[in-house]
């Protein structure tokens, strides 16, 4: 498979920001086509790591369409809430997507477990599986992270998802403030780009 260059890419996501980010990081020769080409939705992620639920799509999407397909499965691990969200990072915002009310549960989880948690650095880190498969089989699955620590405000309409209360380590603003130029060159999916660029 390294010895072939992936002409077609399926970015197995339905995400818009998350799919503006990976096509970014991927080299320009490659054509990639969204998930919402072809009219499918998520498929069930019932595995119990960001790998497995990466795999789950990647496999999912691909025997769907015949196309090779990149997945993602990513998340926000704090260290205080015994790394959750982690794998259920989505799902805390539910069907709608509405990270608003994610972010809210997690301030009111993080004040159940301290009541000073604003005045303390809450260690915390994203996570990013990405895998390629092609039908059943998988070509590729690595993991990416990048640490830092829980805003005690929101801040930044930059990115998408729980990016205005995160951020990394040695930097004074969240990644909701941080451009997306700076973001994509540091974050977790970043990480995880440059162990798959191999297998691209």
């Amino acid at each position: 498979m390294q010895n072939t260059k992936i002409q077609k890419l399926l970015i197995g996501t339905n995400n818009i920001g998350k799919f503006k980010e990976i096509r970014a990081l991927l080299p320009k020769y490659i054509k990639t086509y969204p998930v919402s080409k072809f009219n499918l939705k998520s498929p069930n992620e019932n595995g119990k790591t960001f790998k497995e639920n990466s795999l789950i799509k990647s496999k999912y999407f691909s025997k769907k369409t015949n196309l090779i397909c990149l997945a993602d499965d990513s998340g926000l691990e704090i260290d205080l809430l015994n790394k959750k969200p982690g794998i259920y990072s989505a799902r805390w915002a539910g069907k709608n997507s509405d990270f608003d009310k994610a972010i809210k549960r997690i301030y009111v989880e993080l004040k159940k477990k301290d009541k000073n948690w604003k005045k303390k650095k809450i260690r915390a880190r994203f996570v990013c599986a990405l895998s390629i498969s092609l039908l059943n089989k998988k070509l590729a699955c690595v993991e990416g992270k990048i640490e830092g620590y829980i805003s005690p405000l929101p801040k930044g309409k930059n990115g998408f998802g729980y990016d205005p209360i995160f951020i990394p380590l040695d930097k004074k603003k969240t990644f909701g403030e941080i451009s997306f130029l700076q973001k994509y060159k540091m974050d977790h999916r970043f990480h995880a780009f440059k162990k798959i660029k191999k297998f691209l």
